[in-house]
């Protein structure tokens, strides 16, 4: 597979580092509505059904030992480990109610625990929660479905790798962020290198079919210089995949970054400075941008998605399974079902009144319209894989592109002169130097974007 050039040009990209969505889903969560209930749901799973094919399924535990301060995910952070149990009675309570309402037999293609800190769980408790799953939906069990976790290194050992690897799972995420030790300190993430590579090894000797590895620049204290060092321990590790997210402090919404002082963040040159040395420093050492911060190595089935032309996107990221519905469960967690999302309750109290008297505990959601159907297709084919054919899209919507979009042309015709994107009758090409500004081409086919409140979302870069 031929390593595309990536250019910085720190000058571009500051004028267009502005926020927006970061289309995991379309619409985006603030889309979603308290007018969407558990008839509307219901109606999803039906037409779900009708379609038929693999379902992909998450569970949230939102547990954690202590709080990292740059932390923006629903959690509940204690140390009284016994909080689980009710929290997964629920979640049982849920899955039954779930799992009612989707036709048996349907193979689970995808599945991901997520968090908080999923290994907050005792190895009991992981054991059961995988029971009860296949007990209500039917889990693959000769590990060719993509079945992963988000793992804390500090949470987990090496009997806990071999215990998620004889459940089932076959993928792991890791959380690093940075192995700087100032840095570490500040965020209030104390993890070495030694426990984090006891986790790698142990997943690659027992057979894990893939290591991701997050890490985020932005962070308080970072230079280029300590961040190159980060990424040379990472290498070492020699992750399947790699994220690099961008810091997004926003105190005022999220209360454990106002443990961050502002004066500590780098400067916005330095985040730049960081973010063009990584991209360089990661396709030397031979990983593929997949787009925006996502990279892989050319034999990742993500790497091998985007040059096939099947890449997807969901609420885990870039996907190989997006064409399932998936069905999510706990607090917070996020469906897509039968042509609809809805979100459950964050608050445990309330997850678990609503389950305890039989009630899907459904906050808010949105019915996708064709408007929005259209523009999915869209968006999901630019940010996936940089290229749109216009022909394409007037056959499959019978629609006149240039009449339909004319908006979203004449937005684009800036970052076409900027040499973004090349438009030509037949296609939209996102050119090297625009792939890192994928989020600002999708916003110009957003049909909400000009409405959405700029607090909601990160920047770009």
């Amino acid at each position: 597979m031929s390593q595309i050039a990536i250019p910085f040009d720190a000058d571009l990209i500051r004028r267009y580092d502005t926020s927006g969505p970061r289309y995991t889903s379309y619409p985006t969560a603030v889309q979603f509505h308290d007018g969407f209930g558990q008839d509307d749901y219901r109606e999803a799973a039906a037409r779900s059904n009708a379609t038929g094919g693999p379902l992909s399924l998450y569970v949230h535990i939102p547990f954690c030992d202590t709080v990292c301060y740059y932390c923006a995910c629903n959690k509940v952070v204690t140390k009284d480990r016994a909080k689980a149990r009710p929290y997964l009675d629920d979640v049982y309570r849920e899955m039954a109610l779930q799992a009612a309402l989707f036709d048996d037999g349907r193979p689970v293609d995808q599945l991901h625990w997520g968090g908080g800190t999923p290994t907050f769980l005792s190895h009991d408790e992981m054991r059961e929660l995988m029971g009860k799953t296949g007990e209500h939906f039917a889990l693959k069990t000769d590990d060719s479905g993509e079945y992963s976790i988000e793992i804390d290194p500090r949470e987990a050992d090496a009997a806990t790798i071999r215990l998620l690897r004889e459940i089932g799972f076959n993928r792991i995420s890791l959380g690093v962020q940075d192995f700087d030790a100032k840095v570490q300190k500040a965020v209030n993430r104390i993890q070495s290198f030694d426990e984090t590579k006891e986790v790698v090894d142990t997943a690659r000797e027992e057979g894990f079919h893939g290591v991701s590895i997050d890490l985020i620049y932005g962070l308080p204290f970072q230079t280029r210089d300590r961040f190159m060092q980060t990424l040379d321990r990472v290498i070492e590790l020699d992750p399947d995949r790699l994220s690099i997210f961008n810091y997004a402090h926003l105190p005022q919404r999220f209360k454990p970054q106002r443990r961050i002082a502002g004066d500590d963040l780098p400067s916005p040159a330095e985040k730049l400075d960081i973010l063009g040395s990584t991209i360089g420093y990661l396709q030397q050492a031979g990983y593929v941008l997949i787009g925006m911060d996502h990279f892989a190595k050319p034999d990742d089935p993500l790497a091998i998605a985007q040059a096939e032309g099947t890449l997807q996107r969901n609420f885990q990221g870039y996907s190989t399974h997006a064409e399932c519905d998936m069905v999510a469960m706990g607090a917070s967690s996020i469906s897509q079902v039968g042509g609809a999302f809805s979100q459950n309750v964050k608050e445990l109290d309330r997850y678990h009144e609503a389950v305890a008297a039989g009630r899907l505990p459904i906050e808010k959601g949105v019915v996708i319209t064709e408007e929005d159907v259209l523009r999915r297709h869209v968006i999901t084919e630019l940010i996936c894989h940089f290229r749109l054919s216009i022909h394409d899209v007037e056959q499959r919507f019978e629609i006149d592109f240039a009449s339909h979009f004319a908006d979203a042309l004449d937005e684009l015709a800036d970052m076409a002169r900027d040499e973004l994107v090349t438009i030509t009758p037949d296609s939209i090409e996102v050119q090297p130097r625009g792939r890192l500004l994928i989020r600002n081409v999708c916003m110009a086919f957003d049909e909400y974007h000009g409405s959405l409140d700029g607090q909601r979302f990160s920047k770009v870069i």
